[in-house]
């Protein structure tokens, strides 16, 4: 996974994520509406719009005095929490099987 940051602020980001599709980008757009001091998470695939652009890019707001790069972070650790979880249900499902 290759990041690039288009825009950096004290309260938004702009990060272009390459190679990522919509099944990946929902999953991170939704964990970060669900961190604590966010108030936007969005990311933009349309090439027709954004002149040729082809990797999804996030953009995320966030309240004052929390720094968005934090709260990527926080949203990744809760969807690997949430995978982890998963994968466990999965495998003692698969034994009890």
């Amino acid at each position: 996974m290759e990041l690039r940051v288009l825009s950096r602020e004290e309260q938004e980001l702009a990060l272009e994520i390459a190679g990522e599709d919509h099944t990946f980008m929902n999953v991170l757009k939704g964990a970060l509406l669900e961190t604590d001091g966010v108030t936007a998470a969005t990311y933009d695939m349309n090439p027709e719009q954004s002149g040729g652009q082809t990797d999804p890019v996030l953009t995320v707001t966030t309240e004052e005095g929390v720094d968005p790069l934090d709260a990527i972070a926080s949203a990744a650790a809760d969807i690997r929490g949430a995978t982890d979880a998963f994968r466990d249900a999965f495998r003692d499902a698969s034994a009890a099987a």
